[in-house]
């Protein structure tokens, strides 16, 4: 009886670690970027410093939100089927007056898979979910749309107001990852 079980729990053990590395993501994110609202100025520079021409940071229709941000870490997964779990940590000001604050944001995640516009946002709940004092969050989700594919993944962090604050840099496979590898050499 108690080697009849072994083996039973033996093969639930060995299907388990299967299944669990057969797991079909959709798109996956390690690390984080924070936003810098102003990719460049251009033009002579007014007396206050700043310049009359000024070009903001969109990414793929989304506008920046004010003041720059920083983002220690970012960990996110989208399944197949829409479902997107997000691990930030350390969502904080990078300027101003409140420096190192969250400025009592929420936030929430839209997933861009198009690489020219049109762009489908792809989205969390709207209402987002509080940053805690320290700039950690976490959204567990299903994005609305769901994407069928994403050949170009962009994840973006934003507030409730629409404007992102920070971006998941994309985790590419070993597969795909060796052949970038082969192909600078």
């Amino acid at each position: 009886m108690v080697k009849k079980a072994a083996v039973i729990l033996l093969a639930l053990g060995i299907v388990g670690h299967v299944s669990a590395h057969e797991h079909d993501f959709l798109a996956r994110f390690a690390g984080g970027i924070g936003v810098i609202p102003v990719s460049n100025g251009a033009g002579p520079v007014n007396a206050d410093g700043t310049f009359p021409n000024v070009k903001l940071n969109i990414v793929r229709g989304v506008f920046p939100g004010a003041g720059p941000w920083r983002i220690a870490d970012l960990r996110a997964d989208v399944d197949t089927d829409g479902r997107i779990k997000v691990r930030g940590r350390g969502l904080l000001l990078a300027s101003s007056n409140s420096i190192g604050q969250n400025a009592n944001q929420s936030v929430f995640a839209t997933l861009i898979c198009e690489s020219s516009a049109p762009f489908i946002e792809r989205s969390t709940a709207f209402t987002g979910v509080p940053l805690e004092p320290n700039g950690d969050f976490r959204i567990d989700d299903t994005l609305n749309p769901a994407p069928s594919e994403c050949r170009s993944p962009v994840l973006l962090i934003r507030n409730t107001g629409g404007v992102w604050f920070a971006a998941g840099i994309p985790k590419l496979g070993d597969d795909q990852q060796a052949a970038e590898k082969r192909s600078l050499k």
